[in-house]
């Protein structure tokens, strides 16, 4: 475990996050400069990263498009307004309407508590992180009337299910992390309590680096995977998350064994393909 610590250090070491920011969604929150307006469009960019990444980058463009050069002021008009700018939007099993409710409702929480990171550390003061980010991800999803549909539990998902809510996740990381250019360092949160994402790339790479026996992409996998980066840095467990998912996204850790692929990777000594 030493040995795989120095070698994740060494992989952020060598890693250049602004050059890889561009090709990720966060690039968007980075164009801009106020609290409001970077929770609002970090909630729209990593809810909406699902798919291609071009047909992402273009939805979440679209999404802002109607918003305005002030992403929170746009958040402050009423559903039916936000629903008649997006209608048409699609963007995989997510409608205008989704994408409405889910605007209405951040920009009703940052008018009620200042911003979303008030409003989540609030839910903290009183419950644990899993039952605080439920609470938060009830107030983003809640309808006009009724239950929240199929697709509104998709779009924001109840971290109580069992999934491994990766969008939900990758959100908290860019807000609460410390500013490292690609993280922002907003929200009033403890880096320490936050839970990795777990999408089929990180499970991949974290399960051939041992740090999991799992393999499934679940809540559960995630708080293992968490638990193992964890004894590597207490303080900031996820703070590897950004480097691992673009080692997969980039192809760089092939799903398999490859002599050519694996040579150069930093990682090869401690995975289970080669050890």
């Amino acid at each position: 475990m030493p040995s795989l610590k120095s070698r994740l250090d060494r992989l952020l070491r060598e890693q250049d996050p602004i050059a890889r920011r561009e090709a990720d969604p966060v690039a968007f929150v980075h164009r801009f400069a106020r609290v409001q307006d970077q929770e609002i469009v970090g909630l729209i960019a990593s809810l909406l990263a699902f798919g291609n990444i071009v047909a992402v980058q273009k939805s979440i463009a679209r999404v802002l498009d109607v918003l305005g050069p002030e992403p929170a002021r746009g958040a402050e008009r009423s559903r039916r307004s936000l629903r008649a700018g997006l209608k048409g939007f699609v963007h995989r099993v997510y409608r205008g309407d989704h994408l409405a409710d889910l605007i209405y409702n951040a920009g009703r929480l940052q008018r009620e508590a200042g911003t979303l990171g008030d409003a989540f550390a609030f839910e903290l003061e009183r419950a644990s992180f899993r039952d605080a980010l439920a609470a938060f991800a009830n107030a983003l999803r809640r309808p006009a009337r009724g239950v929240p549909s199929r697709n509104m539990r998709h779009l924001v998902p109840d971290p109580h299910a069992g999934s491994a809510c990766k969008r939900l996740l990758l959100y908290l990381r860019w807000m609460v992390r410390p500013a490292d250019g690609v993280d922002l360092g907003l929200w009033p949160v403890e880096p320490a309590q936050l839970v990795v994402p777990v999408d089929t790339h990180i499970q991949r790479i974290a399960h051939n680096l041992r740090l999991t026996e799992r393999k499934d992409a679940s809540w559960r996998t995630a708080e293992e995977i968490t638990a193992a980066l964890r004894r590597f840095d207490p303080h900031d467990p996820v703070k590897y998350d950004f480097a691992l998912c673009h080692l997969g996204v980039s192809r760089a850790c092939p799903s398999k064994r490859s002599d050519d692929a694996c040579a150069a990777c930093v990682l090869q000594p401690a995975c289970r393909h080669w050890t």
